[in-house]
């Protein structure tokens, strides 16, 4: 007689990117194929399985789970217990359980996949339809409201699906089966032009109509997942200069959407790696070197574009009919957050356009497009955003009622949940009263939406950012955080790094714990503290942030504290169109310390530098000056001027040779090389000092000049072949967008030295 197989039963909980991502069917497809029984739930914490069988199939089952998840999860972890049999008859799919606190990740939006777009030429309740999707793509967090992820807990609830949806929402052998986002070209919502003329609400007539109006050299908003865009002719001159004077953008570059990777290789260079980061689902605008084929408007003396490929179907709607490539850039006036309702923008952008294309699909979460880029073949995230938030960070730590405020620039801030941080999507710079606005709202949100109850707020230590101002009226128990300080632990973070580490922070400001403005620190690092080894030395800021817009005050400054009032012996051309009367009024200021205020910055240099050189003595946006420097560079040039390793770090020896060079009239490609060759040569001598002093040989190199991939990929290379252990960002933004993890980290890891 055949011995009949042990019948066993598990129950297996799973943490991470679960819900809506298409795990539920697939973990029932899985089940069957293993002839298992049981079934399968969503909950706030994750995803519950529970599953009975022979233990051998079981086995299989749970070697193939990660193998096989769809593709946008990311599983956190499995944890299996062994259970009494249920006698479970088949394996089904059930309700969404609520009630725990633990709260899952939520899918950031993914974009269309290339099956929903072969299904928009062959399904007949689809054909053309702009807002198909399935379980594996399509809006995510822009459109919930709550959790867990259900149909009417999104902005789609007010869409009724029609029998065709329902019975696919509901066929678990169904692409569409449970995707809450479903609709047709029957139930779901729609698009309209709006223009002087009227309205469009046909969709075809909605396409040919804003292609002829591109064509025109008109500038039409656009509505997509996380907000509006403003769109034109990437190659007409006049629309692009009507774009900047209207969007009160006079140099910021634009990006620009390409039909797809062939088209884009016409106007710029991409390695397979860059590709792959273009072509994710993550979709985001990639920088990329261009081939100087585009009008000068888009990139205003940069090297380097925004590019990014179509991820709605309303964008290969768009192609279809035109085949330049489009601007595509972010639906707001200046510093403003991108409007996201379709009133809004109209009263807000009707100074740029009459022309809308619009939706009656609410988003709830506004996010804009995210930024990247790819250095030593690894995707930097330097805007995180559209398609990667809110996956959280997780991290070795207890981070449970933490709440970062962030920075002023670049903001994002942080809760912590467990021992995961959820970070915001880009905020932006909250001095703009309308960002400081969405600010508050989004934090509101994601209290609500991820059931969070602060208990500590951390701030940065500057006495002046509206950041602080959240925290004191929030009446909660606070700390400060210092910014570089947070800058390193945001790196280490990343990598899981609890341990003294050398840390180089460089970026363009940061309050310092003696009141003067930081930004070239080498620190000996972990999460409890730092200790400052060496920066540059101090020297005058005239006016203080307001020096920022016009670099040619850094540079004069700094060549009045090298060379005192042998400066004007120097002769150098930058100061020729400077009005005599304001180049006084900052000597006078320098001389009396009337508002100008001490700085070491890095960033400060690279400013002066490029004013010193003439190549930028007003800036339109943060980090022209340095962005341009970068641009220049003559990547042939491997020399570097004189320094000193000398403490604080002295500027003289590096200017000298920048001053040299001007008086032989070497070409500013050249210049710019040797300076960056500089920089990188000084971080480097200056770690090999502490490594030998110190016996520490990991590295974390944090702030936003390492946003500079001339200087990340030297760094990085030359780093590792002098056998340093380098740590760098990669999922989040070396920038200021980052700091709001590392100071979660800090908050965490006092509180643990407290327990």
């Amino acid at each position: 007689m055949k011995k009949r197989k042990e019948i066993v039963s598990i129950k297996i909980t799973i943490h991470g990117l679960v819900q809506g991502v298409g795990f539920r069917p697939f973990i029932y497809r899985l089940a069957n194929d293993f002839a298992l029984t049981g079934n399968v739930c969503n909950n706030n914490s994750g995803v519950t399985i529970r599953i009975e069988g022979p233990a051998s199939a079981i086995d299989q089952f749970l070697h193939q789970l990660p193998a096989q998840a769809p593709i946008q999860s990311n599983i956190r972890s499995i944890h299996t217990e062994k259970m009494p049999p249920q006698g479970f008859r088949t394996f089904q799919i059930t309700v969404s359980q609520e009630g725990s606190k633990n709260i899952t990740q939520i899918s950031p939006d993914i974009a269309v996949c290339e099956a929903c777009l072969s299904d928009r030429k062959q399904q007949a309740h689809r054909l053309t339809y702009p807002f198909i999707n399935c379980t594996n793509c399509g809006p995510r967090f822009s459109i919930i409201t709550a959790l867990p992820y259900d149909r009417d807990k999104t902005t789609m609830h007010l869409f009724h699906m029609c029998e065709t949806c329902q019975t696919e929402y509901n066929h678990i052998n169904d692409r569409r089966y449970h995707a809450q986002p479903i609709a047709c070209n029957q139930c779901g919502p729609h698009y309209e032009l709006i223009t002087p003329t009227g309205k469009t609400h046909n969709y075809q007539e909605v396409i040919s109509s804003a292609v002829n109006l591109i064509k025109q050299g008109e500038i039409i908003a656009i509505k997509g997942v996380g907000g509006f865009h403003l769109g034109c002719d990437a190659l007409n001159d006049s629309a692009l200069e009507q774009l900047r004077h209207h969007k009160k953008r006079s140099s910021k570059p634009l990006a620009v959407l390409f039909p797809n990777s062939e088209s884009l290789c016409q106007y710029a260079y991409f390695s397979a790696s860059e590709q792959t980061l273009l072509e994710s689902w993550q979709r985001p605008i990639v920088l990329l070197q261009h081939r100087n084929k585009l009008p000068v408007e888009i990139t205003r003396g940069l090297n380097t574009i925004g590019a990014f490929l179509p991820y709605m179907p309303i964008h290969y709607d768009l192609f279809e009919q035109f085949q330049n490539p489009i601007v595509l850039t972010s639906g707001n006036i200046s510093d403003e957050p991108i409007c996201i309702t379709n009133s809004s923008a109209q009263k807000q952008l009707r100074s740029i356009t009459t022309h809308f294309i619009t939706h009656n699909r609410i988003i709830h979460n506004r996010v804009d497009d995210s930024v990247a880029m790819v250095v030593n073949d690894t995707p930097r995230i330097l805007r995180r955003s559209r398609g990667y938030s809110p996956a959280p960070i997780e991290t070795t730590l207890q981070v449970e009622g933490l709440l970062a405020t962030g920075a002023e620039l670049s903001n994002t801030f942080a809760i912590g949940k467990e021992s995961q941080v959820i970070l915001s999507q880009h905020i932006g710079d909250l001095k703009n009263y309308e960002t400081f606005r969405f600010y508050e709202e989004t934090i509101n949100r994601y209290q609500q939406l991820f059931q969070f109850q602060p208990q500590l707020v951390i701030h940065d230590l500057h006495p002046d950012y509206n950041s602080i101002l959240f925290a004191e009226k929030s009446g909660l128990p606070s700390l400060a955080v210092q910014h570089h300080h947070a800058h390193i632990a945001a790196c280490m973070a990343e990598h899981e790094l609890d341990e003294k580490v050398m840390g180089v922070a460089f970026d363009g400001t940061g309050y310092g714990t003696d009141g003067n403005s930081w930004g070239s620190e080498f620190m000996i690092c972990d999460l409890s503290g730092f200790d400052r080894l060496n920066h540059f030395e101090y020297f005058p800021l005239p006016g203080g942030d307001a020096a920022i817009k016009e670099p040619w005050r850094i540079g004069l400054s700094l060549l009045h504290h090298c060379f005192g009032d042998e400066w004007t012996k120097l002769k150098l051309p930058f100061l020729e169109n400077i009005p005599p009367y304001q180049i006084n009024t900052i000597i006078q200021a320098i001389q009396q310390h009337i508002n100008t205020p001490l700085t070491c910055s890095a960033g400060r240099l690279f400013d002066a530098v490029a004013a010193i050189t003439g190549l930028c003595l007003t800036s339109d946006f943060h980090a022209q000056a340095p962005m341009l420097l970068e641009s220049v560079i003559n990547r042939e040039i491997h020399d570097h001027y004189r320094s000193s390793l000398s403490t604080p770090l002295p500027f003289k020896p590096i200017l000298k040779g920048v001053i040299t060079d001007i008086h032989k009239k070497e070409p500013i490609g050249t210049i710019s090389a040797r300076f960056h060759n500089t920089i990188c040569q000084i971080i480097i001598e200056q770690l090999k000092i502490t490594r030998d002093h110190l016996h520490l040989n990991k590295v974390a190199l944090s702030g936003g000049c390492f946003q500079n991939g001339f200087i990340l990929t030297k760094l990085e290379k030359e780093l590792k072949n002098n056998r340093f252990e380098v740590y760098t960002h990669s999922a989040v933004p070396a920038n200021d967008g980052g700091i709001s993890l590392g100071q979660i980290l800090i908050a965490a890891k006092k509180q643990t030295r407290c327990v």
